[in-house]
């Protein structure tokens, strides 16, 4: 059997995860972290480059990595422009867009970059991203709002999303373009996704804390009383997308983004924490109940999965809702390092193809 060699990086907003896989065997794992101060002395995502890719090669070496054995390295995609699923060989225009931040700027957009500049280091390497946020496969009539200069975008958790269901697929010894798949990743973002014979054909944008309310995000808000508090004194674009972004959900109300410490107090009786974590419990079983109905009530398996599928009272809570739907399946946690490696794996192997960044990038028109 071919012996193949990994490494697969995915910076996050405050810290950098890296692991070298040998076909489906992991040898080293690390997850560094950084610190606000760290981060402080860089104005832009972007002017984090050189720091987060000089600390991946220390790590490597002082784990006595060979790292001129590795054959191709993945990069957590950004946000980039709107793509079909898949992997995809990083360009001049990927590589252009990830720094502009067509999209917008987050810590992920530097995997690809990083990736790149790692194999051009080494002697047969190549560097590739998988499955980013921005996979688009919505179908049109899911894009429309009710005013046309508004559209619906799909930004999700797509690298779990996909991985867990392929997973689930080979559980059955079936196709995942063959099954019908409501899937529900729940961390600190959470995005629910239709997953219609191997596409995702529906999901609220979890970014902008779309859908339910999060650990840190605000969820979907009455229009009514957002737009208010946008025109009170004081308030400013920014102020209002911290609101919704990183002071939402259960920031808000308790103060932190930490859901097992909300769990622990739910259990020990605390009635506010309860309330609210039931109520973000309601809120994703209704958006799963929303999905249903897109899939025509044609549904295989209804998934749980992300770091709060670890907690039992919300997933008992869901599954009390939406089980008459379908079987509920849950897929605690997420290991984006290992669907990462998994992916490159899959195309070492030859079962699958890497596309083609600008010939797959989509222009959504305005209707």
């Amino acid at each position: 059997m071919s012996t193949y060699h990994i490494l697969a990086i995915n910076p996050g907003s405050t810290s950098t995860k890296i692991a070298v896989y040998i076909n489906t065997k992991v040898i080293f794992l690390k997850s560094i972290q950084h610190s606000s101060q760290e981060l402080q002395k860089f104005k832009r995502i972007s002017d984090q480059f050189e720091y987060r890719r000089d600390i991946i090669m220390d790590e490597l070496k002082n784990a006595h990595i060979e790292i001129d054995m590795i054959e191709i390295v993945v990069g957590r995609g950004g946000l980039l422009k709107p793509i079909k699923s898949g992997v995809y060989k990083i360009n001049k225009s990927m590589k252009d867009d990830l720094l502009e931040g067509v999209q917008g700027q987050h810590a992920s957009n530097l995997g690809g970059l990083i990736a790149d500049d790692i194999a051009r280091l080494l002697p047969n390497a190549k560097a590739f991203i998988a499955d980013p946020v921005v996979v688009d496969e919505l179908e049109d009539v899911a894009r429309i709002t009710g005013v046309p200069s508004f559209r619906r975008v799909s930004i999700f958790h797509a690298l779990n999303q996909k991985a867990t269901a392929r997973s689930y697929s080979r559980l059955l010894n079936r196709r995942y373009e063959d099954l019908n798949l409501i899937i529900a990743h729940m961390g600190g973002g959470i995005s629910i996704g239709a997953h219609k014979n191997g596409r995702v054909i529906d999901v609220n944008q979890a970014l902008d804390g779309e859908g339910p309310f999060t650990p840190e995000r605000s969820g979907t808000l009455p229009v009514g009383q957002l737009v208010k508090l946008c025109f009170e004194k004081g308030m400013t674009p920014e102020k209002v997308q911290k609101m919704i972004l990183g002071e939402g959900g259960y920031v808000a109300y308790f103060g932190t983004n930490n859901a097992y410490e909300i769990e622990l107090m739910a259990i020990e009786g605390d009635e506010k924490a309860r309330l609210i974590q039931d109520a973000m419990s309601y809120q994703i079983a209704k958006t799963i109940g929303s999905m249903a109905t897109v899939l025509q009530g044609k549904v295989d398996a209804i998934i749980l999965t992300g770091g709060i599928a670890n907690n039992p009272m919300v997933c008992e809570y869901i599954k009390k809702m939406v089980s008459f739907i379908g079987p509920v399946i849950i897929y605690p946690g997420e290991d984006e390092m290992h669907a990462l490696a998994m992916n490159g794996l899959m195309l070492l192997k030859g079962e699958i193809e890497a596309r083609d960044y600008d010939e797959s990038s989509m222009v959504i028109s305005e209707i």
